[in-house]
């Protein structure tokens, strides 16, 4: 192993005697000019570093996402904005969702019925719906599957709407499916 190393280490001892020698020589001319820079690019690596370790944290601050806890149910943080967010299967593709206790069924958007297989633009969209933004054009669908963590529902009813939707929506229909769902401070659990 110490063979191996040795060229390694006689390769990384003249880089560090080449860098230590034009550090040495920039050194001499203008002392406090690159003692700024070699304190700039330290502050900027203990960022860095300071970001990686706490990356974890930074991403559950700003996207939380849903735990599975181990007796079954799903634990739901509320966002920042005040909203609660799933991600579900929808016909094996992963879909996001706001949950809308105003909304009485499950509502996709454009974009994500035609991720999910649904061909839109050979709906039928015959149905109405009163939204903040309006009355708005929906086609019924059938989803073939819903997959929300451990739980795994087949043929459900949702409708498409045509109207402009950022994210689709966990409405009443679907959320009765659950025994229960509670609102406890800032989250949202579901238990079936």
């Amino acid at each position: 192993m110490l063979d191996s190393l040795g060229p390694q280490l006689i390769f990384y001892l003249l880089l560090l005697m080449a860098f230590g020698g034009y550090f040495f020589v920039s050194l001499r001319s203008n002392f406090s000019k690159t003692l700024q820079q070699v304190s700039v690019w330290a502050l900027l690596f203990l960022g860095l570093i300071g970001v990686y370790g706490l990356k974890d944290d930074i991403r559950q601050n700003l996207f939380p996402a849903q735990n599975v806890l181990s007796d079954g149910r799903i634990e739901v943080p509320r966002s920042p904005d005040g909203h609660y967010y799933l991600t579900a299967s929808v016909n094996g593709v992963p879909v996001r969702f706001v949950v809308d206790t105003g909304a009485s069924q499950i509502v996709l958007s454009q974009r994500d019925a035609e991720r999910a297989g649904i061909e839109t633009a050979s709906l039928a969209y015959v149905g109405q719906a009163n939204t903040a933004n309006g009355t708005v054009a929906i086609a019924p669908v059938r989803l073939n599957t819903v997959d929300l963590g451990p739980i795994h529902d087949r043929d459900l009813r949702a409708v498409v709407n045509r109207g402009e939707m950022d994210l689709s929506l966990m409405g009443m229909t679907y959320l009765t499916r659950f025994a229960r769902v509670e609102f406890d401070r800032d989250r949202m659990i579901l238990e079936r």
